[in-house]
């Protein structure tokens, strides 16, 4: 056996073994990715337009499962409470317990007094719904209002519920980090920085950038590493055929 042909044989099973571990890596981030996924967020379908243009009538949402004592001011949300049809709704918290808020004369939400930027309300038309006088939010609670607020029923609606509109914190399902689907409404909803001046601040976004690198680094892996022996194939043979022509030259 030449040197030459020891040498493609030691590269070919290095490349072999890299191509192995490659794939097996893949596999491991791109299966964990999911599993990881499963396991802390929740599909859901928002059936309206009330939080538009954050999110629309019909998207497929990603809520990641947390505790109620982990929402913030700004937090987008799924909850279910009874009094509001038992069904899982999205709204965004504007509102936590001990909060005065009042809303909306003009499209202006005040909270204790405050005025908060929100930018993720709709630009192109009036987004006030009859103005309310100041609410104080009990304590364990908070005070959830839609984006497209001139037909949201959120706490406006209920104000009259004997808790100022507010749901508990435990009616908390989960909070919303992304709109997976359409396409073309993909991405991270964003956290709005109107609230961050305030005790608790607003809250971090969840790990599903991390779950979806792990996925696509997965996914490029193992089919990086499967198509190494097709192609290691390929080039081996038209190593060969050269060689053979080379030596046939040369007789």
């Amino acid at each position: 056996m030449s040197g030459t042909q020891r040498t493609d044989e030691g590269r070919g099973r290095l490349g072999s073994t890299l191509s192995g571990i490659a794939v097996a890596l893949g596999c491991v981030l791109f299966l964990g990715g999911f599993v990881w996924g499963a396991v802390l967020y929740q599909p859901y379908t928002v059936p309206t337009g009330s939080m538009a243009p954050t999110i629309g009538s019909g998207d497929r949402v990603l809520a990641q499962r947390i505790d109620g004592d982990e929402v913030r001011r700004g937090d987008v949300v799924v909850f279910k409470q009874k009094t509001w049809g038992d069904l899982p709704m999205v709204k965004r918290v504007v509102g936590v317990g001990g909060d005065r808020i009042a809303c909306c004369e003009e499209g202006k939400l005040t909270v204790n007094g405050k005025e908060v930027a929100e930018p993720y309300l709709p630009q192109d038309k009036f987004t006030g719904t009859s103005s309310i006088p100041e609410t104080t939010v009990p304590k364990g609670r908070l005070f959830l209002l839609g984006d497209e607020r001139s037909g949201s029923l959120d706490s406006t609606v209920h104000l009259d519920d004997g808790q100022n509109g507010s749901v508990p914190r435990d009616a908390v399902k989960g909070r919303v980090d992304a709109v997976a689907w359409p396409m073309e409404r993909f991405g991270m909803l964003e956290r709005p920085e109107g609230f961050a001046g305030m005790p608790g601040g607003i809250s971090e976004p969840g790990p599903l950038r991390l779950m979806v690198i792990a996925v696509v680094v997965g996914m490029v892996l193992v089919l990086g590493g499967g198509a190494y022996g097709p192609i290691a194939k390929r080039t081996g043979r038209r190593r060969g055929s050269g060689r053979t022509r080379e030596t046939a030259s040369a007789g």
